[in-house]
């Protein structure tokens, strides 16, 4: 039976000090019980000879310095995991939160999993079909990637995650693929938004969703991403999935870092954020990626709106470095109405070129992509020169890229939140869009894909 101590020496908000106990360790969970017999959760964070500073998982009201117990149970935050955890809806800390009965789990694991051994990394190749043109065609996901979405306030990548979730998948291996879905920090309307979203489209019978909303605990908002996680972790290398994991909102978890290291008095770094926050998202984004001798893999999408859309902000700045790129949302595009905003020119996935190809997309891939991303960027540029100058300055050759530009971001990148196009369908607009260039100015296409994809216009 765990020793119980009537040592509380002090509670200051989340936090509170006990002295005389012996050991307890870091990260340990504790359960304090109040003088009316009310259990509150606690855990560890700090241990200093023998007094152990904890954090509380819920309110410090009520709590009597004199009449209150703590006992420490010996073990961290643990997540039962089980098959049957697909289908259903948990909130932060991993109970039960669709009405639905306790899972019986096959066993407990710890939620602070480790890093993966980058020996033991398998380099990630396989192709990740998500339905988007944008991604697939330009900025392509490969399974066991971590390639985040920085957004902003006000724009839409709550439905751009739920369109990913509901329409990713590794052709060829249908039958096995999960998404695990963290919402960490969001509105009581966000959370609706997707739970509804999951079940009208059938998606929720391949997910897992973990719920964490703004009013609730900072603590709690530290554990959703790892439970995510860890639930992933047992469908990929237990079960054999492909497993993509998507969590929003980054920020919302960063944010709750510095509260929390505020309240333990700590020296503040950049912005405020505690100086380990680089250390601290390295060891959750580095559990994803596929384990050699394991047949399923993580794959990890972050979502994070980037404080006044400011990309060098600690959290996106952090993140660029320790992910393989970034897709990247604007503002320009949403006021034109282009759905998804995806910006194509500063998004990039640094393993797009492992995943594409003969054999796993189409031969002409690589080509295209690259002609596409030059003849856009042309195109923007002969619109700018256009609004400095006026159309008259512009040569034939630029109108027909400013042309090209406008049919791109229409055609190509806004397709709505519901259209679900194969790879060939992408590869085949990005075709048809080129033919607006004469065949002399496609530079960057070999012959042999433009006798056979190019139309004359």
């Amino acid at each position: 039976m765990p020793k119980e101590y009537r040592t509380i020496q002090e509670v200051a908000g989340p936090l509170m000090l006990i002295h005389g106990v012996t050991g307890v360790t870091y990260n340990e969970l504790g359960e304090i019980k109040t003088a009316n017999g009310e259990i509150r959760r606690c855990r560890v964070l700090e241990i200093n000879g023998t007094d152990a500073l904890v954090q509380l998982f819920e309110s410090s009201e009520g709590i009597s310095l004199e009449d209150s117990t703590v006992r420490f149970l010996g073990h961290g935050i643990t997540l039962g995991v089980s098959e049957d955890m697909l289908g259903r809806i948990f909130d932060g800390m991993g109970a039960p939160a669709d009405g639905g009965p306790e899972i019986i789990p096959v066993k407990r694991l710890d939620i602070n999993g480790l890093p993966m051994n980058p020996t033991a990394r398998l380099y990630p190749e396989e192709f990740i079909q998500t339905g988007i043109s944008a991604i697939d065609g330009l900025n392509t996901l490969v399974r066991g990637q971590k390639l985040p979405i920085f957004s902003a306030s006000g724009l839409p990548h709550a439905n751009l995650a739920a369109q990913i979730a509901r329409q990713a998948k590794v052709p060829g291996s249908e039958q096995n693929f999960a998404v695990v879905f963290a919402a960490i920090g969001i509105t009581f309307e966000e959370a609706n938004f997707f739970i509804n979203d999951f079940k009208k489209t059938g998606a929720i019978e391949r997910s897992v969703l973990f719920i964490n909303l703004a009013n609730h605990p900072a603590i709690e908002r530290i554990a959703t991403p790892r439970m995510a996680l860890t639930a992933a972790e047992y469908l990929a290398f237990d079960l054999g999935m492909h497993v993509l994991v998507i969590m929003t909102d980054i920020t919302n978890y960063a944010d709750a870092l510095r509260e929390v290291s505020a309240a333990r008095k700590e020296v503040p770094g950049r912005r405020g954020y505690p100086g380990y926050m680089y250390t601290d998202l390295a060891s959750m984004y580095e559990r994803a990626g596929r384990l050699e001798g394991k047949a399923g893999s993580i794959t990890l999408i972050p979502i994070l709106t980037m404080p006044e859309d400011d990309k060098t902000h600690p959290i996106p700045d952090l993140t660029g470095y320790i992910t393989e790129g970034q897709i990247i949302l604007s503002r320009e595009l949403f006021r034109k109405g282009i759905l998804p905003p995806i910006d194509v020119l500063p998004s990039l996935s640094r393993l797009k070129d492992k995943g594409i190809g003969e054999g796993k997309t189409r031969a002409d891939h690589a080509n295209t992509m690259n002609q596409l991303f030059a003849a856009y960027a042309r195109g923007k540029e002969a619109k700018e020169l256009m609004v400095i100058l006026g159309e008259a300055a512009l040569t034939e050759i630029d109108k027909l890229y400013a042309k090209f530009a406008d049919a791109f971001e229409k055609e190509y990148v806004s397709q709505g939140y519901y259209t679900n196009r194969s790879i060939e369908e992408t590869l085949n607009i990005g075709w048809k869009l080129l033919s607006i260039l004469p065949r002399s100015e496609l530079k960057r296409i070999s012959d042999e894909f433009l006798d056979k994809y190019y139309l004359e216009a």
